[in-house]
């Protein structure tokens, strides 16, 4: 009987290759090699151009952890994988992602994102608080920014807030943005007050930034503040009052900045506590918060000696040291403003301005020549009626009654009444002058100075304006 060949036993493995950390060895190494694949392949998905194809601004709250920020940033198409993302943040050693609001370019790999998230580069916006805002003023706009979070403080002093464009991040809130305010008016202030003038009538910061803001409020520009700084120093100096209309418009609207009419010779002999026209010296605080350049011009103002201004017709003014210097002064701003402020009756005015429609007609031209004069008539009966008619025809045409001028805006002062006299016939003394810090006019605005409303005129044109606090170059 045939039998089969016996089959050969399989060789038996090694003892060593059986042993445990030979098996866990060959594993890992397994392990490594899928990783090192792996993590090449994800190296290069990391550090390629990403999904965005245009510019994208995200918003990462704060609190958010490292995943919920990869998930959001895979939602929105920003990177491509938030596990290669994540992973790819913990072996680099970067697990603290800050929030904020970031802007992403077209393109950006997520490597780019990690780092823009590690450095905390967030969007920085502005806000700009221009010059001469009340600090009511300044914090409603505080509270229309949709990007400032959480309730306002109350209201701050006026003058405590420096006026300038303050960046911040999304988020930011109102009281921080108050505080930063406050901090850098303080440390500006500080440092102005030490870089005075010598002998100035100011005995502290405070009053020096109530000054500036009445500065702030009477020129739009510029180059005109330590002009106009000049001005009130003298006065106070001369113990004169500063009958500055700004402070009239403040006594009686306060931190809600507009006059919404016509400043009248009424309104300036009102007393407040502001109205300069009626208290000697500064008001009891600021009436807007200044900028840095009306207080330098506070604190080292032009060396003059004029005691007035008055508006040039160039958006600018012209100033004086004496009182008929200014009295000049008005008369010329007064035919400007007569002629519809047509700059070629005002030398100062650079460029011609349209004329108001209600402005009068100009008188009709002279005729090129005069007519021919008639022959003498032939002589009639006296008494004749072909006479009579022949006079009528000859005499000359009445005298066109004088025009009405226009109805004034503002209240006139009314006509002095009748006084017992030695001799009615005599006619009435001629006003005089008021001397510029007379105690007998304290109580009114005093006629033909500085503060002169109605002075020699049915329509004053200084004081149809309106005020607005917002800002000083809105005085129309």
């Amino acid at each position: 009987m045939i039998q089969p060949d016996a089959v050969a036993k399989p060789p038996t493995r090694s003892s060593a290759v059986r042993n445990p950390f030979v098996v866990a060895g060959n594993a890992v190494f397994v392990l490594l090699m899928l990783i090192a694949i792996g993590g090449y392949f994800g190296l290069r998905q990391f550090t390629s151009p990403g999904p965005l194809t245009e510019a994208k601004t995200v918003y990462v709250p704060k609190g958010s952890g490292r995943d919920e920020i990869a998930d959001s940033l895979e939602r929105q198409g920003v990177i491509d994988s938030a596990t290669i993302f994540t992973t790819g943040a913990l072996m680099l050693g970067h697990s603290n992602l800050k929030a904020g609001e970031y802007a992403f370019k077209p393109g950006a790999s997520m490597y780019d994102v990690m780092n823009i998230l590690v450095d905390g580069k967030v969007i920085q916006h502005s806000i700009t608080i221009p010059e001469g805002l009340t600090s009511q003023m300044i914090i409603d706009r505080l509270n229309q920014d949709d990007l400032l979070t959480g309730d306002a403080p109350p209201v701050p002093p006026e003058g405590a807030l420096l006026p300038d464009t303050y960046k911040y991040e999304r988020g930011t809130t109102r009281s921080a943005m108050v505080r930063k305010m406050q901090e850098e008016q303080k440390a500006l202030v500080d440092q102005i007050w030490k870089q005075r003038a010598p002998n100035l009538p100011l005995k502290s910061p405070a009053e020096m930034v109530t000054l500036a803001s009445i500065v702030e409020k009477e020129t739009g520009q510029a180059d005109e503040r330590p002009h106009v700084a000049s001005v009130f120093i003298n006065r106070l100096q001369k113990n004169m009052r500063l009958q500055s209309d700004p402070t009239v418009i403040y006594g009686m609207v306060g931190g809600k900045g507009k006059l919404d009419r016509a400043l009248t010779s009424a309104d300036l002999s009102q007393p407040t506590r502001f109205n300069t026209y009626t208290i000697t010296g500064l008001p009891p605080s600021p009436i807007a918060n200044p900028g840095k350049a009306a207080m330098q011009a506070v604190a080292t103002p032009l060396a003059t000696k004029d005691l007035y201004f008055v508006a040039d017709g160039t958006g600018g003014h012209a100033f004086a040291s004496t009182l008929d210097e200014h009295n000049k002064n008005v008369a010329k701003w007064r035919q400007f403003q007569q002629q519809g402020g047509n700059a070629a009756a005002a030398p100062s005015q650079p460029a011609p301005a349209p004329v108001p429609d209600d402005a009068a007609p100009a008188p009709a031209p002279a005729p090129a020549e005069a007519p021919a004069a008639k022959p003498p008539a032939k002589p009639c009966k006296k008494g004749s009626k072909a006479c009579k008619q022949q006079t009528e025809a000859e005499a000359p045409p009445p005298a066109a009654a004088p025009s009405t001028p226009p109805a004034a805006d503002i209240p006139l002062p009314a006509p002095p009444a009748a006084s017992a006299s030695p001799n009615p016939s005599a006619p009435p003394p001629a006003e005089t002058l008021a001397a510029p810090n007379d105690p007998a006019q304290a109580a009114k605005p005093k006629k033909g100075g500085f503060d002169d409303p109605v002075a020699n005129t049915d329509h004053d044109p200084l004081l149809d304006k309106t005020f607005d606090l917002n800002s000083p170059q809105s005085v129309q």
